[in-house]
């Protein structure tokens, strides 16, 4: 792994964790997405191969004055939760994507419990179950 790019190295990670992490119906996965300018996310039921709800920087209401801070996460963090718990989504498993629990997308998460997503789970038990999937 000499020679390997980033982007390579996170495609790689990202592989690995999604064989471990699955999405039913009854708890569809929250994948995430972060490029430099922008942050996506979205509630996947992998059973049924489709996309629940959505949210992301790019959409005109939650744009702000740029989409690549925490702030922004915190945003969409927090509108993909209210989205969820509208179409009666109350807990979610994770999928970091690839990318280390850290930034943007700790904040992303963070605000989506914050705002009722996975009542039950702490941070603690979140950051736990990463450094897992890291190995």
């Amino acid at each position: 792994m000499a020679n390997t790019s980033r982007a390579t190295i996170r495609t790689a990670i990202h592989k690995r964790i999604r064989r471990k992490v699955k999405g039913s119906t009854e708890r569809p996965r929250l994948a995430v997405y972060r490029s430099l300018n922008h942050i996506y996310a979205q509630i996947i039921d992998d059973y049924q191969g489709q996309t629940l709800v959505s949210a992301s920087t790019t959409e005109k209401d939650l744009h702000g004055s740029t989409g690549g801070n925490v702030e922004a996460a915190r945003r969409i963090g927090k509108t993909i939760a209210e989205r969820a718990l509208a179409k009666g989504i109350s807990s979610v498993v994770f999928d970091r994507g690839g990318y280390l629990y850290h930034g943007r997308i700790k904040a992303l998460t963070e605000a989506a419990r914050e705002a009722g997503l996975n009542k039950g789970e702490s941070a603690g038990d979140e950051a736990s179950s990463e450094a897992e999937d890291k190995e």
